[in-house]
């Protein structure tokens, strides 16, 4: 039976707290959707006091920007982005297109065809999240979005180098400097300047996240993320310092990211907690790491590794970091989660920046469900059949008129049985409700 040494904040807590945000939120897109740039205009001062000529950079603003990073930087943003383009490449290989003939003259088949424009928010508040371009717009150029359009923030009263380096780097066609609510609804819903998009991808805080769940539907999303959370699954292979600094490496994040310890050794459980406490004394994030590890930080000890991965399933984490003698158990084992870190040379900081896989990930136990951004977010599956034969025409015929009949779709069976009339020779009569 797990045992909790540590609990986080009762989820009833948390909710007051979205629905303030739901509330603004729709106050925000409607003003947007009746006003458009006036709207977004105003937006942009009273909450980024950023109000510029135009939102959009010109190729020259481009260059100027991506002249005040330092050379290293271009270097270390470029070799980042090649690991997430050469893996996207190779997912994008695993989809195939498909034609079978399930039946003698009946052709089914299957096209993977790219979304055709796409938005991506790159989040520039507490922290300048560069890799956040590398993740949506390099993959969104493999699978071969024609339209992409990218919005951050401003910093310190402009648009940030770095972020604009990426975004270029990575193919952007458009560039914004527009934060927050207003740059994901104009992307998403058009203004006289911005020409609306058909998807919105990235992460963001708690009130960009809330604009993407209220204008799904009108666009599609990659996925609703939330706060950033970690679990840590590690046995005494490994020691406390590696597991308190995981922890606190994303609990930096922010004040609400989740940072979780499950293991099968108190004596680690307790001196990760103990180590937490002296590293929260010297790290120059401690202020929101401190508070989420405060609020939303637990530890849990497990009898085995078997309860080990229910629990692990039970939390359903967006990052797992799993630090044990056989890491691959848990590979084999666990279902929920949206990406793993298997054995101590590996952590969740390479996932976020650099080694390759995507960071866009399931939060708030949407691991149960789905996985994270891909290549494959971006290409729609799209079905096809074709009937080469009368004689396969006149056989479906009769199996859906009367399957249509049975659910009292009259006119669909019509449907069938004029190909049947037609092409089996049959003087099928029209159906009615008492056939």
């Amino acid at each position: 039976m797990p045992r909790f040494l540590k609990r986080g904040m009762d989820a009833s807590a948390i909710k007051a707290a979205d629905a303030k945000v739901r509330q603004t939120v729709e106050a925000i897109l409607a003003d947007i959707e009746a006003h458009g740039d006036k709207a977004v205009r105003e937006l942009s001062k009273k909450f980024d006091n950023w109000e510029p000529k135009n939102f959009r950079l010109s190729d020259v603003e481009i260059d100027r920007a991506i002249a005040q990073v330092q050379k290293r930087d271009l270097e270390d943003i470029k070799f980042a982005q090649s690991q997430v383009r050469h893996f996207a490449q190779k997912q994008k290989e695993t989809m195939r297109d498909l034609e079978v003939e399930t039946l003698p003259g009946v052709i089914l088949g299957h096209r993977h065809i790219p979304v055709n424009s796409i938005g991506c928010y790159v989040p520039g508040g507490r922290y300048p999240m560069v890799a956040s371009a590398h993740m949506s717009i390099v993959t969104a150029r493999v699978a071969g979005v024609n339209r992409i359009i990218a919005c951050a923030p401003p910093h310190k009263g402009g648009p940030h180098p770095a972020i604009v380096a990426a975004m270029h780097f990575g193919g952007a066609d458009e560039i914004y400097v527009l934060g927050g609510v207003q740059a994901v609804a104009a992307m998403a819903l058009g203004t006289g300047t911005i020409a609306p998009v058909d998807m919105i991808v990235g992460p963001g805080n708690a009130y960009v996240a809330e604009a993407k769940r209220q204008l799904f539907g009108r666009v599609g999303i990659d996925l609703l993320a939330g706060p950033t959370e970690t679990l840590i699954i590690a046995d005494d292979s490994v020691d406390a310092e590696i597991c308190a600094t995981d922890l606190l490496g994303q609990a930096e994040h922010g004040p609400t990211s989740p940072a979780v310890l499950i293991t099968n050794s108190e004596m680690l459980a307790r001196a990760t907690m103990a180590e937490v406490d002296r590293l929260l004394k010297i790290l120059p994030t401690a202020d929101a790491a401190g508070q989420a590890w405060k609020d939303f930080g637990e530890v849990i000890v497990c009898d085995d590794e078997a309860e080990m991965v229910r629990e692990a399933d039970r939390v359903a984490s967006e990052h797992v970091q799993v630090m044990t003698r056989n890491p691959d158990y848990f590979l084999n084992n666990m279902k929920n989660y949206g990406s793993l870190f298997l054995g101590p040379r590996t952590n969740v900081a390479y996932g976020d920046k650099v080694i390759g896989t995507n960071h866009t990930l399931p939060t708030k136990k949407a691991a149960r469900y789905t996985g994270g951004l891909w290549v494959g977010k971006f290409i729609k599956t799209c079905t096809y059949q074709k009937v080469l034969t009368d004689e396969a025409s006149a056989m479906i015929g009769e199996y859906c008129s009367r399957l249509c009949i049975l659910e009292g779709f009259l006119a669909h069976a019509e449907q069938a049985n004029v190909r049947v009339r037609r092409y089996g020779g049959r003087n099928v009569a029209y159906a009615t409700a008492a056939e």
